[in-house]
């Protein structure tokens, strides 16, 4: 079973960059796709970015499409999301999660999550 511990989050300015890391544990690692979601407080968890076992295939939400970069290194079993150009409405517990599906966005496909890291951009 792999086990996912985020890292990265903290306060930032807008405009500025963050870059969060997800570290698995598991030799399985390799074969999960992996996403990452975030939530607000009042609002539901939403997708943010995945990507395929592989890295031949990556989504994003509409909202972080030329902001964000998903990446990941199977080597180093971790997981990587670089945040530029953050804007206040970005501010929210980014969580790390694993799937073995093939949709990479619906988040009732991921059944391993992290325990999430606060990023907050202030204004």
């Amino acid at each position: 079973q792999v086990q996912l511990v985020e890292s990265g989050g903290g306060l930032v300015q807008a405009g500025g960059s963050l870059r969060l890391s997800c570290a698995a544990s598991g030799r399985t690692f390799r074969s999960y796709n992996m996403g990452w979601f975030r939530q607000a407080p009042g609002k539901e968890r939403e997708f943010v970015a995945a990507i395929s076992w592989t890295g031949s295939r990556i989504d994003y939400a509409d909202s972080v499409k030329g902001r964000f970069t998903i990446s990941r290194d199977n080597a180093k079993t971790t997981v990587y999301l670089q945040m530029s150009s953050l804007e206040p409405e970005d501010t929210a517990v980014y969580y790390c999660a694993a799937s073995d599906r093939y949709d990479l966005q619906n988040r009732d496909y991921y059944g391993i999550w992290g325990q999430g890291t606060q990023v907050t951009v202030s204004s």
